[in-house]
């Protein structure tokens, strides 16, 4: 990602970083209509056409979610959409006062979400009409002064891949019904589903972007202060934590931005600090970890059939580890950073990259079965992107001052003009959907 480019131009030097995610592979847990990371199998190969796209007036980085026929997706632009999923047509918004960057999770007749206004909420799915809305401390992105390094020297510079508010989760376990979420103002929540009213917090020492897991009574979630959590579901009190690495130097903000999946007794989260770890879910202790050369592990884990699969960002890698041992199975290169989620249906993985590409890879034999190019993609990649169709930042921000945090923005500016797919995608009767950076929610067909 940037920041190394940024550090090695600066410093001469090598440095050694929706939605609703998976809380139990098991389904035990997942809630109709949110992004579930594995979905039943219909034999796909691969895209067919467009069905529908629908154009929101920000960047959409809101994983969908599906459910009874209606697509819920949030978008910069401070709306919640619900769109009808046969005809793309709008049926109704929700205009809050921030951006809306956490993914909506719906469970029968709600939908539940956060905005960076500071409010989650709750609204009737079926016409938007506001149920309850619950003030945190306040949304806010990541940041540091002087941010890897750049000046202006003592500015305070925004994390410009800080793209996630945390999203909900709800406990269907719970007779009473608890939606949890995270917050920047360091707490994790506890809330009546029903009512809005809190039932407990859990404060951490860091801002709270990632999604909680929920699995055999536990709520799981990271921090940027750099630990993984483990809180007994019902009361919130701390069962363990796990630290994981930091670089006190340059402000690289090496927390956790990845939200954990738990399976088969394990707990699986990606870190800035360049490894994507697997955690007893009972004790915290470490049952293996994956370095990944560096790279930043923003995805959350899908995982079936005993393999767990991830995206990284520097390395543009979507790769395939054996759950339980921590061996890789394959590795796919992309043309770019891999911030969206995987959904796997069958035998193929679906995931999108910062190029504006969504690939399906056959999870035998980790080969490209297929791709989808976003119609931002096709118009500006030849502007954008190096001969070989990759992100090369020298390339994008060519006669710029790398150490500046302005040259950040303009490379960031360029490379939204390809739609990139920062979105998790999210299946539904042989259509896949997805949000783009460009501000759209597309509908693709499947064969």
């Amino acid at each position: 990602m940037f920041k190394y480019f940024f550090v090695l131009a600066i410093l001469w030097i090598s440095i050694a970083n929706a939605q609703n995610k998976p809380e139990d592979a098991s389904g035990k847990f997942q809630v109709s209509g949110t992004h579930a990371g594995t979905y039943p199998s219909n034999n796909y190969s691969g895209f067919g056409d467009i069905k529908w796209k629908f154009k929101t007036n920000g960047k959409v980085f809101s994983s969908p979610a599906i459910c009874k026929d209606i697509a819920y997706v949030g978008s910069e632009d401070h709306n919640l959409y619900a769109v009808n999923v046969s005809t793309g047509k709008l049926l109704w918004k929700f205009t809050t006062g921030g951006a809306v960057h956490s993914s909506p999770a719906v469970y029968k007749n709600a939908v539940y979400f956060g905005s960076f206004d500071g409010f989650y909420y709750a609204l009737n799915a079926a016409n938007g009409k506001l149920i309850w809305k619950f003030k945190t401390g306040g949304e806010r992105k990541v940041g540091a002064k002087s941010l890897w390094g750049m000046g202006p020297k003592g500015q305070y510079m925004d994390d410009p891949f800080d793209f996630f508010l945390s999203s909900p989760v709800l406990d269907l376990s719970d007779k009473s019904l608890t939606v949890y979420f995270g917050s920047s103002d360091g707490n994790l929540y506890a809330l009546n589903a029903h009512t809005g009213k809190k039932k407990w917090a859990f404060k951490t020492n860091g801002i709270i972007h990632t999604s909680p897991a929920l699995y055999q009574g536990k709520v799981y979630f990271g921090s940027w202060d750099t630990y993984l959590y483990a809180l007994d579901a019902r009361s919130g009190k701390l069962q363990w934590k796990f630290k994981t690495g930091v670089q006190p130097v340059y402000h690289l903000l090496e927390g956790i931005q990845s939200s954990p999946v738990c399976a088969g007794g394990l707990a699986y989260f990606g870190s800035r600090d360049g490894f994507f770890y697997a955690l007893d879910a009972t004790t915290g202790k470490q049952a293996w970890k994956y370095g990944a050369d560096n790279s930043w592990v923003l995805t959350t884990a899908a995982i079936k059939d005993g393999k767990v699969y991830i995206g990284t960002s520097d390395t543009y890698l979507f790769l395939a580890f054996d759950a339980k041992t921590g061996k890789e199975k394959f590795r796919y290169k992309t043309t770019g950073y891999v911030y969206s989620s995987p959904a796997i249906s069958g035998n193929v993985a679906f995931f999108g990259d910062f190029t504006g590409i969504l690939s399906a890879i056959d999870l035998g034999s980790g080969k490209l079965k297929d791709k989808f190019t976003t119609d931002s993609r096709t118009k500006n990649a030849s502007k954008v992107l190096n001969a070989k169709g990759n992100i090369d930042f020298n390339y994008l921000t060519k006669g710029k001052d790398l150490s500046l945090y302005a040259t950040t923005v303009y490379g960031m500016d360029k490379l939204y003009t390809l739609g990139p797919i920062v979105s998790s995608p999210a299946i539904s009767n042989s259509v896949i959907y997805f949000g783009t950076a460009d501000g759209y929610l597309y509908a693709v067909n499947l064969k």
